[in-house]
């Protein structure tokens, strides 16, 4: 995984958990699917491989999605493709939110949950 593909993926979970100004009818799931990027990202660290500490990690900062994604991008447990998926389905339900197309904002967050091996 490259840093482009660990800086969207952090780019997807800032864009996904801002308030909108104006809430669509797949609002509340994108919240969700949001969530489980987040508990996801968790769980590949948890069973992982470990990797050195960094010279982040002894400042004392609380750990971001893109700082973990980029751990786990070193030491190999999370591929490039699930996060190029993740991101392009997070855009689509996004957009289908902002037009008020329900049925596609499910379907791209079920694409979410798919990429993300659920």
């Amino acid at each position: 995984m490259t840093k482009r593909a660990v800086l969207a993926l952090a780019a997807v979970a800032c864009a996904a958990s801002a308030a909108s100004a104006r809430a669509g009818p797949c609002a509340a799931d994108l919240y969700k699917a949001q969530v489980e990027i987040g508990k996801r990202l968790d769980a590949i660290a948890a069973k992982g491989k470990s990797g050195a500490e960094g010279n982040f990690a002894t400042l004392h900062r609380q750990p971001t999605p893109g700082t973990v994604a980029g751990a786990e991008e070193k030491v190999g447990d999370i591929s490039e493709a699930d996060v190029a998926k993740v991101r392009q389905s997070m855009l689509a339900a996004r957009k289908a939110d902002e037009s008020g197309d329900m049925q596609a904002c499910e379907k791209a967050l079920a694409d979410v949950r798919q990429a993300l091996g659920e």
